[in-house]
C-alpha cells in the first residue's frame, strides 16, 4: 500500500521538492550577502548622529519587493497543497473507481486511508516547514528593517514566518481530502478548498489572533512623536489631529487600533474643540510651526493618545498557539474522513 501511495504521489512530489529547491539555491546565494549588507549598515550608521532610521528606510526599501516575493511563496505554499495535493488524493479515487480494486484486495479502508494521510500529509508538511524555514532565515535582515510598516505579529509577516506555515498546509492539506471525498469532483472540490482555506486566513488574523492573549491598552500624552497630522481650517474652523499607528517604545508592536481620547475616554474622531482664531492653537504665520505651542493646550483639554497592541515579544507564544489550533482543525478533519470512508463511500 505505502509503494502504490507512493507511485501515485511521486510526480507531484517531485515537482514540489523540485521547486522548493531551486528556491533554496537562490536564497542561498543571496542570503550572505544580504545579512552582510545589514551589518555592515548598522555598525556604520549606530555612529551617527541621527541613528539608523535612514538607514533601516533605505535597506527595506531597496529590497521590499524581493521581500514580498518570498513571503508571498510562503503564504501561497499551503493553499497549493490543499489544491494540488489534499483535494485529488482521494477523489479521483472515487471518480475512477480505484479505490474498489484495493478494497478487494484484503486492504481495510482504514488502513487505506491511513496510508495516504500519513504519507502525503507528512510531505507536505515538511515541504511548508522547509519553505518557511528557508524564508525565516533569508528574510532576517528585511524583517527587521521592517517592524513599524510590517510588524511580526501583523497578517503579512507572521503567516510565512516560524512554524505555523506547518499547521497551515496540514489543515489545508486535511481540508482538501475532506472536501474531496464529500464532493467526488476534483475540480469543484479543488474550488471549494481554495475559498474555504483563504477564508479562513482572512479570518484567524482579524477575529481570533488578536485575542489568544489579552491585548495591552496604552494611553499617553500627544507628543510631537505621536503626531502623524496637524491641520488648521480655513476661516478659523476646527483644528484637525491625526496620530501615529505605533506604540512609543516598543518598536515592532502589532497596533490593533490607534486613536484620540477625551478626558473621559471616549474616543473622538480627530476634531479638537479648540479656538483657532486666537491663542496658542491658531494656525501658524509660517509652515512647520504652530504643532509645539498647540499641544499643551491639547493636553491641557484632557485629550490622549490610546493605543491597543500585541508586544512583539509574544511572537512565539501566538506561533504556538495558532499552530495548535490548525492542527487541531488538521486531526479534526482527518478523523471525520475516517468516519465518513467506514459509512458513507462505497
Amino acid at each position: 500500500m505505502i509503494w502504490l501511495t507512493w507511485r501515485q504521489f511521486r510526480a507531484s512530489a517531485a515537482m514540489m521538492f523540485a521547486a522548493l529547491a531551486l528556491l533554496a539555491v537562490i536564497l542561498g546565494l543571496t542570503g550572505p550577502g544580504l545579512a552582510d549588507d545589514y551589518s555592515t549598515g548598522i555598525a556604520a550608521c549606530t555612529t551617527e548622529s541621527g541613528g539608523c532610521t535612514n538607514f533601516l528606510g533605505r535597506f527595506f526599501q531597496e529590497r521590499q519587493d524581493a521581500f514580498l516575493a518570498v513571503t508571498a511563496i510562503v503564504l501561497v505554499l499551503p493553499a497549493l497543497i490543499g489544491l494540488f495535493w489534499g483535494a485529488p488524493l482521494i477523489t479521483r479515487e472515487l471518480e475512477a473507481g480505484t479505490h474498489r480494486l484495493v478494497w478487494n484486495q484484503s486492504i481495510t479502508r482504514t488502513r487505506w486511508l491511513t496510508v495516504k494521510l500519513a504519507l502525503t500529509g507528512l510531505a507536505a508538511m515538511t515541504a511548508a516547514g522547509l519553505g518557511s524555514l528557508a524564508v525565516t532565515w533569508w528574510a532576517g535582515p528585511i524583517d527587521k528593517s521592517a517592524t513599524d510598516g510590517y510588524p511580526r505579529l501583523g497578517p503579512l509577516l507572521f503567516g510565512a514566518r516560524g512554524i505555523v506555515p506547518i499547521g497551515y498546509a496540514a489543515f489545508a492539506f486535511a481540508l482538501g481530502v475532506t472536501i474531496g471525498m464529500l464532493v467526488r469532483r476534483t475540480l469543484p472540490a479543488m474550488a471549494i478548498t481554495l475559498v474555504a482555506f483563504v477564508a479562513l486566513q482572512i479570518a484567524m488574523p482579524l477575529l481570533a489572533r488578536p485575542h489568544f492573549v489579552s491585548p495591552i491598552r496604552s494611553t499617553g500624552e500627544i507628543t510631537p512623536s505621536r503626531l502623524d497630522g496637524l491641520a488648521w481650517s480655513r476661516g478659523g474652523g476646527p483644528l484637525y489631529l491625526r496620530v501615529k499607528n505605533q506604540v512609543p517604545g516598543r518598536t515592532g508592536a502589532w497596533v490593533l487600533s490607534s486613536h484620540i481620547v477625551d478626558a473621559s475616554g471616549r474616543k473622538v474622531d480627530g476634531t479638537m474643540p479648540v479656538s483657532t482664531t486666537s491663542g496658542p492653537c491658531k494656525p501658524p504665520e509660517a509652515p512647520g510651526q504652530g504643532a509645539s505651542s498647540c499641544l499643551p493646550e491639547i493636553k491641557r483639554l484632557g485629550y490622549r493618545h490610546q493605543v491597543t497592541y500585541q508586544p512583539s515579544s509574544r511572537y512565539w507564544t501566538f506561533q504556538w498557539y495558532e499552530t495548535a489550533i490548525y492542527a487541531a482543525l488538521a486531526l479534526g478533519l482527518a478523523g471525520f474522513s475516517f468516519w465518513w470512508i467506514r459509512r458513507r463511500v462505497s
